[in-house]
């Protein structure tokens, strides 16, 4: 079989599978979000922040994806919700399957959000549906102003661009207006927020987003269920 129509065949069985998963997403009201960056954005030290925010008792769950080790979701678990890393062994991404089989003993009528951290790449997780309602991609200061000209695919299929350790701004040669314009540019009207994880600085605008988004998304099962 030629690989480009053994390409289609997995993505069209990832679809499938993640059709099903969304349509428990929606059934329980779990609210889906996949975070996709580019390796060492700062994905996992957002979901610290986020998770240390968020009252304890919130019905919230993390999957974290790494080619290997378990490291950022030791991280995560000091947090008290329920986290699970999948360890793809040398995928460059996530797909619905692995997401299928990690949710397998987790109850999603005792969940309202689920965040999910990609594997760190801006390329192969942009093909691959998760069953999630959005994609959330992180880009650093560190990296360069043109990487939503050079990736265009995840900036134009990501609902909101957060980016990160904009603390380091007087230190780099990264112009984060340029940035933003690129953004824009590949998806006009993209939502931006601005963070540092390290001083705080911009995280009441991503937690005011996360907020204001789960309370969209009950309001549309709410209106679809009547």
């Amino acid at each position: 079989m030629d690989r480009v129509p053994l390409e289609r065949k997995v993505l069209s069985e990832n679809d499938r599978v993640a059709a099903e998963l969304r349509a428990r997403f929606q059934e329980h009201g779990v609210l889906c979000l996949n975070l996709i960056s580019s390796p060492g954005s700062g994905k996992t030290s957002l979901l610290e922040r986020t998770l240390e925010a968020l009252p304890p008792r919130d019905r919230v769950a993390v999957l974290t994806g790494d080619i290997q080790t378990e490291n950022d979701a030791n991280r995560l678990k000091r947090f008290h919700f329920p986290v699970k890393q999948i360890t793809t062994g040398g995928t460059c991404h996530l797909d619905a399957r692995m997401i299928e089989r990690h949710l397998a003993d987790w109850r999603l009528e005792d969940l309202d959000l689920l965040l999910i951290e990609n594997v760190g790449n801006l390329v192969c997780p942009s093909s691959y549906d998760l069953g999630e309602a959005a994609k959330v991609v992180v880009l650093s200061v560190t990296e360069g102003e043109d990487k939503p000209l050079k990736y265009p695919s995840i900036f134009f299929k990501s609902d909101l661009l957060v980016l990160s350790k904009i603390d380091l701004l007087p230190y780099v040669p990264f112009d984060i207006e340029v940035a933003a314009e690129n953004a824009r540019k590949v998806h006009p009207g993209m939502e931006i927020v601005k963070v540092s994880c390290l001083s705080g600085n911009g995280l009441h605008e991503w937690m005011m987003w996360l907020g204001e988004r789960r309370q969209a998304y009950k309001s549309l099962l709410q209106k679809t269920a009547s």
